[in-house]
């Protein structure tokens, strides 16, 4: 009895401990993006020729989502929507190299609310704009700004291991973006396959090598990466990998098709999340932001358009999406074709709201740094001579009010059915709820620069299109 007083004293100091022990230590973070990488193009999802051991390693040692979408097909307003968890039309960044409202709560202050030191090192944001999101750190966020990659390492090595804070490091790759190597030796043009919807000249493989060689450059900066990650971090650091959308490729980048926005993503979390495994979860990056929130002890707002699906992660459950939207507006004057789509288990539903405009990309209207008119112009040429190549070429600058594919047996998208009376019924309801949607986002389809018509098409061809943008910067001088 007179021990009581003592354990009643000391009762108030262990109720805090014990409560403490049961809830788990906030695990350190590592996002790890790549940048223009279709999800087909590394090895967990078969690779097609191209080598990305570190991938597959992570991989191997943690779930790959086979169906995780971004919300745009272009840099900017993907990440916008990443580090915002909104859609582009609520974060107001639509346009390529657009900017999300400055009002708008960002990712870094969700972590910092949490005791989180969050830093970015290289192109996370989109280019020069890390320093509007609130980071504690970053750098580096330039074109090809590969010092940020050693940036990040010098920063785990600097970091005090003893009572700091737990970590949100980003880290963006800006491979496989444009330019690509000069050279390719590592890879045979001949024995890589082209996508589907490629014209097969020498010209295109050669280029498609130069972007494998890319692709691969970006996998050895996650390797870096992770060996820093292994060294300086606890060993439940949760780590996480994808890319910002498709490939620039002529159906990748600045489409809808699963090319552009199906992207790879890979979550690796040791003794939460069981190795090897694979998703047919249907996940978007704005869920990104919710999830991790929740991963760290947070509770996720409940105004983002993105929903955590940390019971994917860790097993307890095996869906999470039933849709999944994309929109994209414009890259500059480079790039104007608006259009929205969403998709179900089975079908998508793409909607061109200027189908009277041509489609065109840096791939086709300029050389240079941006741009692989080298290969695009063989392409041209092709179809000159050639009917098949001809209808690729028509299929790549002009499309129809809307699209309609079923992704079960034609994942590659290339048979339309949205002019199929089979399928009526099919497109009405995606229609609705593609309508209904837009409408719940406020999405004003807004375009402020003017597109290029399609009758005006021909200028865009060989010597057109270089004459159209000499004759602008002279005008500009």
């Amino acid at each position: 009895m007179a021990k009581l007083p003592a354990v009643r004293f000391l009762l108030p100091l262990l109720l805090p401990l014990a409560l403490l022990a049961a809830v788990p230590a906030r695990p350190d973070l590592v996002v790890f993006l790549t940048d223009d990488q279709s999800q087909g193009d590394v090895s967990p999802y078969g690779g097609g020729g191209i080598r990305t051991p570190n991938l597959q390693a992570l991989a191997d040692g943690g779930l790959t989502f086979t169906r995780a979408y971004v919300a745009s097909p272009s840099c900017a307003p993907s990440r916008a929507a990443l580090l915002t968890g909104r859609m582009p039309a609520r974060n107001g960044a639509e346009a390529n190299h657009s900017r999300p409202q400055p009002g708008l709560r960002k990712w870094p202050a969700y972590f910092q609310e949490l005791g989180y030191e969050v830093v970015a090192f290289g192109k996370v944001s989109h280019y020069r704009q890390a320093g509007e999101y609130g980071f504690d750190a970053h750098g580096h966020d330039v074109l090809h700004g590969h010092a940020g990659m050693q940036a990040a390492i010098d920063f785990l090595q600097r970091r005090p291991r003893a009572g700091a804070r737990p970590l949100c490091l980003m880290v963006g790759s800006h491979w496989p973006h444009v330019p690509w190597p000069d050279e390719a030796p590592e890879y045979d043009p001949a024995r890589l396959p082209l996508p589907p919807g490629s014209i097969d000249t020498p010209r295109t493989r050669a280029w498609r090598a130069r972007y494998a060689a890319a692709v691969t450059r970006g996998d050895d900066q996650l390797g870096e990466i992770l060996a820093a990650v292994r060294t300086y971090l606890a060993p439940d650091v949760l780590v996480l990998f994808t890319a910002d959308h498709g490939a620039q490729w002529p159906l990748g980048k600045w489409n809808l098709y699963e090319a552009g926005v199906c992207v790879p993503l890979v979550v690796s979390w040791p003794g939460r999340i069981r190795p090897g495994g694979r998703t047919d979860a249907m996940v978007s990056w704005v869920d990104l932001l919710p999830t991790l929130l929740e991963a760290a002890g947070g509770r996720p707002p409940a105004d983002l358009d993105g929903r955590s699906f940390l019971a994917v992660l860790t097993g307890a459950a095996a869906s999470h999406r039933d849709r999944i939207f994309t929109t994209h507006s414009n890259d500059g004057r480079m790039n104007v074709y608006p259009a929205r789509a969403v998709r179900d288990q089975q079908w998508k539903y793409i909607r061109n709201l200027r189908p009277e405009l041509a489609f065109t990309t840096h791939i086709d209207l300029v050389g240079g740094r941006l741009g692989q008119r080298d290969f695009f112009a063989t392409w041209e040429a092709a179809a000159g001579r050639d009917p098949a190549a001809a209808a690729v070429l028509e299929r790549y600058h002009r499309r129809p009010a809307e699209e309609l594919y079923n992704l079960a047996v034609d994942p590659a998208e290339q048979v339309n059915l949205a002019a199929d009376p089979r399928y009526g019924a099919r497109l009405a309801a995606l229609r609705g709820e593609l309508d209904a949607w837009m409408k719940e986002q406020g999405d004003r389809q807004t375009i402020t620069v003017e597109g290029r018509p399609l009758a005006d098409r021909k200028s865009y061809g060989p010597g057109g299109a270089a004459a159209e943008e000499a004759a602008k910067r002279k005008k500009g001088k």
